[in-house]
């Protein structure tokens, strides 16, 4: 079969992979997504989208849509899980969107997929493809795909994930490290908790256990929490696999009485192991490139997994419209090279589990702003058109 012929193939049609394809469009280049899944199907999951991820975003235009379809919460509480009592509180609202330059965001995962997917035209996503095989020439990299179809592209863009086909092609396979942790996650109406007050957004800690759970939409009538546990036997990561309540409760006997009552009104449960990756030395090799997840996976104690895709995309496109074509092995180390320290950072301070549960410095998160940052050898910021 003949191969199909692009400039840039991205793998992987999830947030981080959609965010590089919407800047690059933007940029003015030749893009195409390749996707396993034969469609999109909503995740019942909600994401936080701290304001270094909202300053990425809006530079694709999407701040004020996505605050009509998310929520701001005035303030996160940390609280003990069994008293109640606060060990921190960030203010957050109108405050923090001073301080950083753009709302710290609660939203349905779902719905910030949406948004993404429809600044890229429907013709550019491939569903079905899912790639087996990557072959190098010396002027381009052609993609197999388990249908029998080939792509020919000068450059590729993994963004498959933690399980990433592109990573394991470029480097080898390697399992990611089961670190003896599930979640639990659900999203529902706020009409089931029966009128109990509880916190706008909120992390409970426990000895080794803890919940986030916040609202989703605007006018606060979807709840969303994630509870993660011990429990070495499990070792799903599918995030379809159904969770036990029961089993849930009974991980939190004890736990505050509000607590309990959200954990309660779930109709239903998601249940996924909770699976890491050291920080990698090289993000990529031969015109093939790394993004997010697939070089840089992270526990989701400090909600920058997708928020630290999201930089990527920015960055890489960044460093791309900079660059002539003979000079994309350069722009490609730039991209890597200013994104390696940041990321481990995050991926190391993920595994403390001790983000805000104490008063905590956020500056270093918040206040990046993946538009406008100084990247070694690039000079000026590029900035999208509108």
């Amino acid at each position: 079969m003949a191969a199909e012929k692009t400039c840039i193939a991205i793998i992987g049609a999830g947030i981080g992979g959609l965010t590089a394809a919407a800047c690059l469009l933007r940029l003015g280049f030749s893009v195409e997504v390749y996707e396993q899944a034969p469609q999109f199907a909503p995740i019942g999951a909600g994401i936080q989208l701290t304001a270094n991820a909202m300053k990425a975003l809006g530079g694709l235009g999407l701040t004020e849509h996505l605050r009509s379809l998310g929520f701001v919460p005035a303030a996160f509480h940390s609280r003990e899980w069994d008293t109640g009592n606060i060990t921190n509180v960030l203010i957050m609202g109108e405050a923090l969107e001073q301080r950083y330059g753009a709302p710290d965001l609660m939203i349905h995962r779902a719905r910030l997929h949406a948004a993404l997917a429809a600044l890229i035209p429907h013709s550019r996503i491939h569903f079905g493809r899912k790639l087996v095989a990557i072959e190098r020439s010396e002027s381009s990299t052609t993609l197999v795909f388990a249908n029998g179809s080939r792509v020919r592209a000068v450059l590729v863009i993994g963004a498959d994930g933690i399980h990433s086909m592109v990573r394991e092609a470029l480097f080898g396979a390697e399992q990611p490290r089961f670190t003896g942790r599930v979640a639990y996650r659900t999203t529902y109406p706020t009409a089931l908790l029966n009128g109990i007050a509880v916190d706008q957004r909120a992390k409970w800690w426990g000895p080794d256990r803890h919940v986030v759970h916040y609202f989703t939409t605007a006018n606060e009538d979807e709840i969303y929490f994630i509870a993660v546990v011990p429990e070495s036997n499990f070792l799903v990561e599918s995030w379809s696999t159904k969770g036990d309540k029961d089993t849930l409760l009974a991980a939190f006997a004890g736990c505050h009485p509000q607590l309990r009552a959200i954990l309660a009104a779930a109709p239903e449960l998601r249940k996924w192991a909770l699976v890491e990756r050291d920080p990698m030395p090289s993000w990529g090799k031969y015109g093939v490139v790394l993004l997010g997840d697939a070089c840089h996976p992270m526990m989701p104690y400090m909600a920058q997994g997708a928020a630290s895709a999201i930089e990527d995309a920015v960055l890489l496109a960044r460093c791309l419209a900079r660059a002539a074509w003979e000079e994309m092995p350069d722009a490609l180390a730039v991209y890597a090279a200013n994104r390696t320290e940041r990321t481990a950072r995050m991926q190391l301070t993920n595994r403390e589990n001790t983000w805000l549960r104490f008063k905590t410095d956020t500056d270093w998160v918040y206040d990046f702003d993946a538009w406008h940052a100084e990247l070694a050898g690039l000079g000026n910021a590029v900035r999208p058109s509108r």
